[in-house]
């Protein structure tokens, strides 16, 4: 269980979309119950960009260019089921092509999966630093307790042996065979068996034996843990757990925002995880355990940089302040679950695969700078426009900077689930323009000059290809 070098978090980060479903809202067209809200990706949203997004608040500390070794995607809910979503990020992130890319899926422990191999791959001297990222946007039918449930979100970690803000301790895992939540290859949507099964069977079994096996081998009680993390379908599920094992659910229990955010599949373990960090102190100490088919259990120790990197993370909180109330029936329409008649037009063309290979290096958003004069360009050309010079260009990358609004129009004609659509033309701060669609936006609120940034997301799925490209979003 104890390792003789300090390999553990170096940043992490969260994400959580900007639209929330009102439960209430859910439990009226059902003649339900429920309270709270979850949080729900946009229409040009999946479990890609949404992890994009989670590395590039983790990288908000550690800063770019983003030197990294490794990334591991972490998801139930891939885009491609036959296609590495990770080699996509890491095209976003511009990773060096010996980078080693892996997906990890078919299982909610995918997340703290992804953070034990990159830990061991560190320890191994395989890799320095590693980026993890755990997201999740789950479908499931209408009309049921999941649909209450389900929330979508993804966090991100950096891992490796320098500025270290949380020491991995210990690791324990177990392993268990039992169907109680489960989507086989022909369904679309989550499936439960009776509940009582998989909580008396499963999680009740399993959970507790895994923390109290791996805080005996590193001679651990529960006065000596600060955080609990623990997955949970419900909030009374954890609670139950951790009172069992001696642990103060009012106290030590961390929140895993199930009434503002929703149970985020892969993603709420990692999500209450960082959580946890930005509250803690150093000296603290985490137990982490997730549930899925068995448990993992990590053991962390905050260390004295946890404090710097407080003062550069983006909190959750951001994420809690920053939403956008949505109706039931628009949540429908963007999950596809019932059908609506199609725009009166032609169908859009099946992308170019050999186009979006030539084109990869766009989703990194990179113009160019000219070395004479110092003029920001986008798309790169080899010619200034400013000063005339030629070939003298580097390149610039734009994905993280600020820019303006400087003009836009409002297309109530295009096809699309968000009408109207706003296309929009951005002045970036140090240089730079370009066009682009807009996102998590109130179109009444759009102004000439308003601050934005840019956002990765869906611009069109045609024939079982994704695209993928930039969007601008008003700075909030």
């Amino acid at each position: 269980m104890g390792f003789e070098k300090e390999v553990g978090i170096v940043s992490c980060g969260a994400y959580i979309p900007w639209n929330r479903l009102n439960r209430k809202d859910i439990a009226r067209e059902w003649e339900s119950f429920g309270g709270g809200q979850k949080a729900v990706a946009g229409y040009d949203e999946d479990s890609l960009t949404m992890a994009v997004e989670a590395i590039r608040n983790c990288v908000r500390v550690t800063g770019f260019p983003l030197e990294a070794d490794g990334l591991y995607f972490c998801t139930t809910t891939p885009p491609y089921l036959e296609k590495q979503s990770a080699a996509t990020i890491a095209e976003v992130f511009e990773f060096g092509e010996t980078a080693m890319t892996l997906d990890i899926t078919d299982t909610l422990r995918a997340g703290t999966q992804g953070i034990i191999l990159a830990s061991d791959a560190i320890r191994a001297g395989r890799a320095e630093k590693i980026l993890v990222c755990a997201s999740d946007k789950r479908l499931c039918l209408p009309g049921g307790g999941n649909e209450l449930s389900f929330g979508d979100a993804a966090a991100a970690f950096c891992l490796g042996r320098e500025d270290v803000i949380a020491a991995i301790e210990g690791i324990f895992t177990a392993r268990q065979e039992i169907i109680s939540t489960w989507r086989s290859d022909r369904d679309r949507f989550v499936r439960n068996y009776e509940d009582r099964f998989g909580l008396e069977m499963g999680y009740k079994r399993t959970v507790p034996n895994a923390i109290e096996s791996a805080m005996k081998e590193m001679g651990l009680s529960p006065e000596d843990i600060s955080k609990v993390v623990i997955y949970g379908a419900s909030p009374r599920h954890v609670s139950g757990v951790a009172g069992t094992l001696g642990f103060d659910p009012k106290t030590q229990v961390q929140d895993a925002m199930f009434d503002w955010v929703g149970n985020t599949g892969t993603a709420q373990v990692p999500l209450s995880l960082v959580a946890a960090l930005e509250q803690a102190e150093p000296g603290d100490r985490i137990l982490v355990a997730n549930y899925s088919d068995g448990c993992d259990v990590l053991v962390l120790r905050v260390t004295e940089n946890i404090t710097a990197f407080k003062e550069k993370a983006r909190p959750i909180a951001f994420f809690q302040e920053n939403k956008n109330r949505m109706p039931y029936v628009k949540y429908m329409k963007w999950r596809e679950i019932f059908q609506i008649e199609p725009p009166l037009r032609l169908p859009p063309e099946r992308p170019s695969a050999a186009a979006l290979w030539r084109d990869n290096s766009s989703l990194a958003l990179k113009g160019v700078k000219c070395q004479e004069c110092g003029t920001i360009q986008y798309p790169p050309l080899r010619v200034c426009v400013e000063c005339g010079t030629k070939d003298r260009m580097e390149p610039y990358r734009l994905a993280e900077k600020v820019g303006r609004l400087a003009a836009f129009s409002h297309d109530n004609l295009a096809s699309g689930p968000d009408k109207p659509t706003t296309v929009a033309v951005i002045d970036f701060e140090e240089g730079g323009r370009v066009m682009c669609d807009a996102a998590d936006r109130n179109p009444d609120e759009i102004k000439i000059g308003m601050p934005v940034e840019m956002t990765f997301r869906i611009l069109r799925f045609v024939e079982g290809i994704y695209d993928y490209w930039w969007k601008a979003r008003p700075i909030r």
